[in-house]
C-alpha cells in the first residue's frame, strides 16, 4: 500500500441500479441501421465534445477539441471526503477550466446527468464502475482508457495466459519491465535483480528528528483557491456538505505546472534517499523522502511514464542510484498499475463480498472524525493527526500503522475501504479495494497478498520514533503500559487461526501464539482494552 498508489480516482462514483444498466453501441444506432461508412462515422466523431472527469485534466485526456467539464455537487457531498480533498478537486477543475478558456464548456450542476442528459457526447473510460456505468445511460461515445502504464488489454491477454497461475503482481511487473525494455540490459535486469525491496528497508536515522531534506515542493494559492476555500465554506454551513479533517493551505499540484514542478522537486531532491528510507517515519518529517505524486497522477494532471522516465533519466545520468530508482519503477509500473487492472478484474462486488477473516467492527469515532488527540498510542495519534490536517499520509503509516491496527480490531474492510477513499486526498475508488480489502486486510483470502499484514509494536518501533515519546512500551503485551499493537498482534492471531492455520506463510506466527504461556491473558486483556 504505497504513497504512489494507495492512494481519488476523482471520477465520482455513480449509482446506477442495475435494471437501468442499458447497453449501448459505441456509434450511434442511425449510423449502424443505415449502413454509413466507416468515414463518416470518424467524421461524426471527431464532431463531438468531449467530457472529461475530474481525474482526466492532463494534456494526455486532450486531443484538440471542444471540451466539457462539470462541477457537480453531489460528488463531493454524497461521501464525507477531507476537506482538502474537495478543494483539491474543485481547485484542480476550475484551473483546467480557466486553462482551457473558449475550447471549454465548464457546467454546474447537482448530479452530470442534469447538465449532460441527451447530449452526443464522447468520453475516456472513466475510472470507477459507477462512472462507466454512467457514460453508457448517457450513450456516449467511449474511448480507451488512458493515464495508466500499461492497458487493459495488456493485462488482460496476460492473466489469460497465465492459466490456473495465481496473478501474481511481481510477476507481471516483471513481464512488464522485460516486454518495454525500462530499467533492462537485453533480457537482464540492470544490476542483476528485478526488485531492490531488500536494500529499501532502513530504519531512519538514530536521534535524527527528520531527513534533513529540503522542504517538500507546495504550490502558491491563488484568487481561484480563494473562492474554491468560500465555496465550501458556503456548503457546509448551510448543510449542504460535511467535510473531514482541515483545509489550507493547499499542499498538492492542481495544475499541469504545479504538478510538474513537484516531479522535478522530487527527483533532485528526494528520489536518492527514497529507496533506503521509504519505509521509515519521523514524527518531525511528516515527508520523508516520499514523491506525493499519487495526487497529480490520479488528477491526471501528470502521466505515470513521465514519472517513470524521469526516475530512469536520472539513474542513466549518475543522479540517482538504482535501487532507489527500481522502487519508484515497481510501485508505479508494478503495483499503481495493477491494482487499476484488479479492480476491473475482481469485479464490481469484490469489496462487498469479501471478509475471509470475519472482521465486524464498525470503525470508531477516532478514525471518522480523525481525532488523534484521543489515542494515546503515539503512532496511531500521530498518523491519524497528520491524516485530519493533510488528508495524507505515506504508505508504511497507512498499511503498519492504521491498516494494522485495523486488521487486529476486526474492523469492517467494506467501512475502512470506504474511510480510506474519502479521508485521503489520493484516494481513488479504483486503487483502495485492492490495497485496503487485499494487502491491508487480507479480506480476501489472498487474492491479493500471500499473508495478512500484520506486525506488532517491535516493528513500528524499529521503523520510527514514536515509540519512544509514547506511554505504551512496545515490549510489553500485558499490563496497564502494554502496546495496543503488540498485545493486539497475538489477540489477532487467536482470533482468525482457524482461518489461516493452512496459510505456510503464518507457520511461525501461529507457532509462537501456541507457545505463549499467557495468551488467554493476552486475548482477554484486548478483548476489554478501553484506552488505546
Amino acid at each position: 500500500m504505497n504513497s504512489v498508489v494507495f492512494a481519488a480516482g476523482l471520477a465520482f462514483a455513480t449509482n446506477v441500479p442495475p435494471e437501468d444498466r442499458q447497453r449501448r453501441s459505441i456509434l450511434p444506432h442511425a449510423y449502424i441501421n443505415r449502413g454509413r461508412s466507416i468515414r463518416l462515422a470518424r467524421l461524426w466523431l471527431m464532431s463531438l465534445p468531449r467530457f472529461l472527469f475530474a481525474d482526466q485534466l492532463g494534456p494526455h485526456f486532450d486531443d484538440g477539441g471542444p471540451i466539457i467539464l462539470v462541477e457537480a455537487e453531489a460528488g463531493l457531498t454524497r461521501r464525507p471526503y477531507h476537506r482538502a480533498k474537495a478543494h483539491l478537486i474543485l481547485s484542480a477543475l476550475r484551473h483546467r477550466a480557466a486553462e482551457l478558456g473558449d475550447r471549454a464548456e465548464f457546467l454546474s450542476a447537482q448530479h452530470y446527468r442534469d447538465v449532460l442528459t441527451g447530449r452526443k457526447l464522447e468520453v475516456i473510460n472513466p475510472t470507477s464502475w459507477g462512472s462507466r456505468w454512467l457514460v453508457e445511460e448517457l450513450g456516449a461515445v467511449v474511448l480507451p482508457s488512458r493515464g495508466f502504464v500499461t492497458a487493459e488489454a495488456d493485462f488482460q491477454a496476460w492473466a489469460e495466459g497465465r492459466g490456473a497461475k495465481r496473478l501474481l503482481m511481481d510477476h507481471y511487473y516483471r513481464a512488464r519491465r522485460t516486454a518495454t525494455g525500462t530499467l533492462m540490459h537485453g533480457p537482464e535486469p540492470e544490476g542483476g535483480r528485478f526488485n531492490f525491496d531488500h536494500d529499501n528497508r532502513q530504519p531512519p536515522p538514530k536521534n535524527a528528528a527528520s531527513l534533513g531534506l529540503p522542504d517538500v515542493y507546495c504550490p502558491v494559492e491563488d484568487e481561484i483557491d480563494a473562492k474554491v476555500r468560500r465555496d465550501l465554506d458556503a456548503m457546509e454551513a448551510d448543510g449542504r456538505a460535511h467535510f473531514l479533517g482541515q483545509d489550507g493551505p493547499r499542499r498538492f499540484a492542481a495544475t499541469r505546472a504545479e504538478a510538474l514542478a513537484a516531479l522535478d522537486d522530487f527527483v533532485e531532491t528526494r528520489l536518492c534517499d527514497f529507496g533506503p528510507f521509504e519505509d521509515a517515519s519521523l514524527l518531525g518529517d511528516s515527508e520523508m523522502s516520499h514523491s506525493r505524486l499519487s495526487v497529480p497522477m490520479n488528477l491526471g494532471l501528470l502521466h505515470p511514464q513521465e514519472v517513470i522516465d524521469a526516475v530512469v533519466a536520472a539513474f542513466e545520468r549518475g543522479d540517482a542510484p538504482l535501487p532507489s530508482v527500481e522502487a519508484v519503477v515497481r510501485q508505479i509500473m508494478g503495483w499503481r498499475d495493477w491494482v487499476w487492472h484488479l479492480y476491473w478484474h475482481l469485479g464490481e462486488d469484490y469489496v462487498r463480498r469479501s471478509n475471509y477473516l470475519d472482521a465486524r467492527e464498525p470503525l470508531p469515532r477516532e478514525f471518522l472524525e480523525l481525532d488523534g488527540s484521543a489515542v494515546r498510542a503515539r503512532c496511531l495519534s500521530h498518523v491519524l493527526t497528520e491524516v485530519g490536517r493533510t488528508g495524507w499520509a505515506h504508505h508504511i503509516q497507512r498499511l503498519m500503522v492504521l491498516g494494522n491496527w485495523a486488521l487486529q480490531r476486526g474492523y469492517r474492510p467494506d467501512e475502512l475501504t470506504d474511510w480510506f477513499t474519502n479521508a485521503f486526498v489520493d484516494g481513488t475508488p479504483w486503487v483502495m479495494p485492492a490495497n485496503v480489502v487485499g494487502m491491508s486486510q487480507h479480506a480476501d483470502g489472498g487474492l491479493v497478498a500471500t499473508k495478512p499484514y500484520v506486525s506488532g509494536g517491535a516493528y513500528i518501533s524499529k521503523m520510527s520514533d514514536f515509540c519512544g515519546s509514547c506511554t505504551f512500551n512496545p515490549k510489553k503485551r500485558l499490563g496497564e503500559d502494554a502496546c495496543p499493537f503488540t498485545a493486539g498482534y497475538w489477540a489477532f492471531l487467536d482470533r482468525v487461526e482457524p482461518r489461516i492455520r493452512d496459510n505456510h506463510r503464518m507457520a511461525q506466527p501461529l507457532a509462537g501464539l501456541r507457545r505463549l504461556s499467557d495468551r488467554e491473558a493476552v486475548v482477554d486483556q484486548e478483548r476489554t482494552r478501553t484506552v488505546w
